[in-house]
């Protein structure tokens, strides 16, 4: 009986197939007892309104006292450019047929066309689409028509994209295509998928404002931070004088980008704070604001008893806190330094046996900078891991959310124990460190006298 129920399935599921694949042609690229005739681009279809009628377009043009719904020939007005012959040709099929084969370089026009036609199940099978087929490639271009056509959720995994692979998976191609805008949002987010430290994310937004105002050059990733530092230094002896780059006609435009960079984590190294001042491309304002601010820092933490947060402040992780990352290319043990601890609290990072372990280093091995000797240390952070296909797209991810920890001289503590199914490599971890209260405002209440003195 099972049998004969099967085969009775099978045989109705051909029937179907069948008779969706007749209809298809023979009403509609045969254009058989067509009561309607659309033109377009210089192209016409013999249609029916029946089928038209699933549109919200044509159900609207064809109800109430339009004059087209007594029309037997329609031309149609395409006033979005994206919108070509072979888009209307998918669309209108897709009103005959049960389903549509969308190829990715085809995507964007289909969902152009299908947004004009208000094909609201054509639009949702573009948008999934897109999001299958999210790469270096077509990132940019889906995350703009995205925002055109109001796919919000395919602009949402186009941007959390982008900060995984902005920094993990660089590429020439990539640099050139990310707007002023977009590459803003990345740059600000928390969320960015760090690799190394902030120096790093000035050194690639160095290459991508080169590849902006010289988007001709076609050299490879290898060679791309040496030309943009050449250029650069053509440019400072064009102009001269004390002006930074960021302050000319030509890079006053990236200013909105570079002023998300976290650069008191840039300033506390000396090569960096060296390459900083060599290339001229900061004003030399809010340098001078950062390093002043560093300086209270660290005042705070050798003079003012400063432990470290004492609560998580979300806002201020975010907007804050240290970013930086590691790729471990294969399973073993590692251990590492993330720059930038000098005010107080140097940190050791090690991967063993599935297991993440931070460790305040005070004595026991060598460091520079100043250390804290307070008994006890907080640091507010935030860990995550994430692997990823050739594509970009993320595989699998962990994160321990926001956490304080108190550390004491030399201890360690384990923040992460991984599970086997995250042991995919590489494996990319990122880390947001917020290692100093934030400052409170201190009241002018003017000179002491003698006696306070």
């Amino acid at each position: 009986k099972r049998r004969e129920t099967s085969l009775v399935s099978t045989a109705t599921l051909k029937k179907l197939k069948s008779t969706s694949k007749y209809i298809y042609q023979t009403l509609f690229l045969n254009g058989e007892n067509s009561d309607i005739k659309i033109c377009a681009l210089g192209e016409e279809w013999n249609l029916h309104k029946i089928y038209l009628c699933q549109s919200g377009y044509f159900s609207s043009m064809f109800s109430g006292s339009w004059r087209e719904s007594s029309m037997k020939t329609i031309e149609l007005e395409i006033p979005d450019q994206n919108i070509d012959i072979e888009a209307l040709q998918v669309a209108f099929g897709s009103l005959y047929r049960d389903d549509v084969l969308i190829k990715p370089s085809r995507v964007v026009a289909l969902l152009a066309a299908a947004c004009m036609l208000q094909l609201d199940g054509l639009i949702q099978q573009c948008g999934e689409t897109m999001k299958e087929t999210i790469n270096a490639k077509t990132v940019c271009g889906y995350y703009n028509s995205a925002g055109t056509y109001g796919l919000d959720s395919v602009k949402k995994k186009c941007l959390e994209w982008l900060l995984n692979n902005l920094m993990t998976h660089q590429s020439v191609e990539l640099f050139k295509e990310l707007s002023i805008n977009l590459m803003k949002q990345l740059i600000s987010s928390s969320n960015l998928f760090v690799m190394q430290v902030e120096m790093d994310v000035y050194t690639a937004l160095k290459k991508w404002m080169f590849l902006q105002l010289v988007p001709s050059w076609n050299g490879s990733l290898k060679q791309l931070l040496a030309e943009a530092d050449a250029w650069f230094s053509k440019r400072r002896k064009d102009f001269g004088g004390d002006l930074a780059f960021l302050e000319s006609e030509q890079g006053s435009i990236f200013l909105p980008v570079f002023k998300h960079l976290r650069l008191q984590y840039i300033i506390s190294d000396l090569a960096s704070a060296r390459i900083i001042e060599r290339d001229a491309l900061i004003p030399s304002e809010w340098l001078s604001s950062v390093y002043k601010q560093q300086w209270f820092a660290m005042l705070r933490a050798e003079q003012d008893n400063d432990t470290g947060p004492q609560e998580i402040n979300k806002e201020e992780l975010e907007g804050n806190s240290m970013r930086c990352g590691r790729k471990l290319a294969k399973d073993g043990d590692y251990c590492w330094r993330w720059t930038g601890f000098n005010f107080g609290f140097d940190l050791l990072v090690t991967y063993t046996n599935r297991y993440i372990i931070f460790k305040r280093n005070t004595l026991n091995q060598p460091c520079s900078g100043s250390v804290s000797l307070q008994p006890r240390r907080n640091i507010a952070f935030r860990l995550r891991l994430a692997s990823f296909d050739s594509s970009g797209k993320l595989i699998c991810s962990r994160t321990t959310g926001y956490q304080i920890l108190t550390l004491e001289k030399d201890q360690e503590q384990v923040v992460m124990n991984l599970d086997s199914r995250l042991l995919i490599f590489p494996l990319f971890i990122c880390c947001n460190f917020l290692y100093t209260s934030p400052e409170k405002k201190i009241e002018n209440e003017g000179p002491l006298d003698s006696s306070e003195t």
